[in-house]
């Protein structure tokens, strides 16, 4: 096995918890990273040449190894048996904090399985691999999945933004047995369709799962407005929890036409209203026609990609929760999301704070939440932790 020799200190963060390794932190006069194959595992030294473990590298990237186990543990390379083992561990935690088959079933690094993510709709699953050394594993993984879960099929979604960055072929296929176009599923008692093969990242997005259960015990006979609202995760659950009506605003029309669907699988079709175009447009138009909602959710993607995103991504969430906030009667609801992990949870807050005192509308933070159990944290990873949502009242 190849060796990866760390310069003198780097090994801190490791032996705190974390799991990767960037490559200024390689010694690369001692252990060359040009040579190395992308996917290799190799064998992690520190300065000393103390083992660390066992990491995934791909010598081209900035993080260029994630560890995938420790010397303690033996350190040797991440095989079949290891992975069953990891697999099996995962959804026993998942088994023991959902009723229903529906979550997250492998989040990456949290499940010690980095460059894996396994989304389950009941009997199917949707799998995602984003580096080239869990692609080298990618039939053990199948095998172990189709052992441990039994699924009908399952769906490769490799087609997304985290293989190009580490140039692997993009690809969506069938992989296993048979999965169709939506997958049926359900999220808080709300029996959904997640367009898995067409749709965004896996078809569904999971981890604000807990968010939406506290939005909807507060949506009867309320009046929502779901801002990126993709298939309707927040919409259709508010109009099945009983409000009177839900507007969805998404810049894709095949998003909206999905969002019908779910919400005439649950019978309530006929209060949902769609509208295509973009969110900043769209709340700018309803504000001249002097529109007003009991409840908004503003649920955008990723304003700040990356650390140098910080300033004009933070501008962005201010000026469209002030938007958001514009439309919300005397006594309405907020729910202001962000899915940056390079946005803080209190700087979102200080952009709604911000916004309620430009309009000088007094405001009170109800609650805050975050990722739900199928998303766990890595208590040494603070990568890992990467969603917030705020829920304010607004007063007059």
């Amino acid at each position: 096995m190849p060796e990866l020799i760390l310069n003198r200190g780097a090994e801190r963060r490791l032996k705190r918890g974390h799991l990767w390794i960037y490559s200024n932190e390689v010694d690369i006069g001692r252990s060359p990273l040009r040579g190395i194959e992308p996917g290799s595992q190799c064998q992690v030294l520190d300065s000393q040449g103390k083992a660390l473990g066992t990491a995934f590298v791909n010598p081209s990237q900035l993080i260029c190894g994630r560890l995938v186990s420790r010397a303690e543990q033996g350190g040797g390379a991440l095989d079949g048996a290891a992975l069953r083992e990891r697999l099996h561990t995962a959804l026993a935690m998942r088994d023991r904090y959902f009723d229903h088959p529906s979550y997250r079933l492998v989040y990456g690094d949290s499940d010690l399985l980095p460059g894996l993510v396994v989304d389950r709709f009941g009997d199917y699953l949707v799998v995602q691999i984003s580096n080239w050394g869990m692609e080298r594993l990618q039939p053990l993984v199948l095998e172990a999945l189709v052992e441990l879960v039994n699924p009908k099929g399952i769906l490769l979604r490799n087609d997304h933004q985290g293989r190009a960055v580490e140039e692997m072929p993009l690809i969506n296929e069938i992989a296993y047995g048979e999965v169709p176009e939506f997958a049926p599923f359900e999220e808080n008692g709300v029996a959904l369709l997640a367009p898995v093969h067409a749709g965004q990242k896996t078809g569904w997005f999971y981890d604000h799962r807990d968010n939406r259960a506290r939005l909807n015990q507060w949506v009867k006979g309320r009046r929502v407005l779901d801002l990126f609202s993709y298939a309707g995760g927040w919409g259709v659950q508010a109009l099945a929890s009983g409000a009177a009506s839900a507007t969805c605003v998404d810049a894709s029309e095949q998003a909206l036409d999905w969002c019908q669907a779910n919400a005439e699988h649950n019978g309530c079709g006929d209060r949902l209203h769609t509208v295509r175009g973009k969110a900043v447009d769209v709340l700018k138009a309803m504000l001249a026609e002097g529109e007003k909602f009991e409840v908004v959710v503003l649920d955008p993607p990723a304003f700040i990609k990356r650390r140098k995103d910080h300033k004009a991504g933070l501008a962005a969430y201010r000026h469209i929760n002030e938007l958001a906030m514009r439309l919300l009667a005397a006594d309405g609801l907020l729910v202001s999301a962000s899915c940056s992990m390079h946005l803080q949870p209190d700087e979102l807050l200080d952009c709604v704070r911000g916004a309620a005192h430009k309009l000088q509308r007094p405001a009170a933070l109800l609650t805050s939440g975050g990722q739900g159990a199928d998303h766990p944290v890595h208590p040494a990873i603070p990568e890992t932790r990467y969603l917030k949502a705020h829920f304010v009242h607004l007063g007059k």
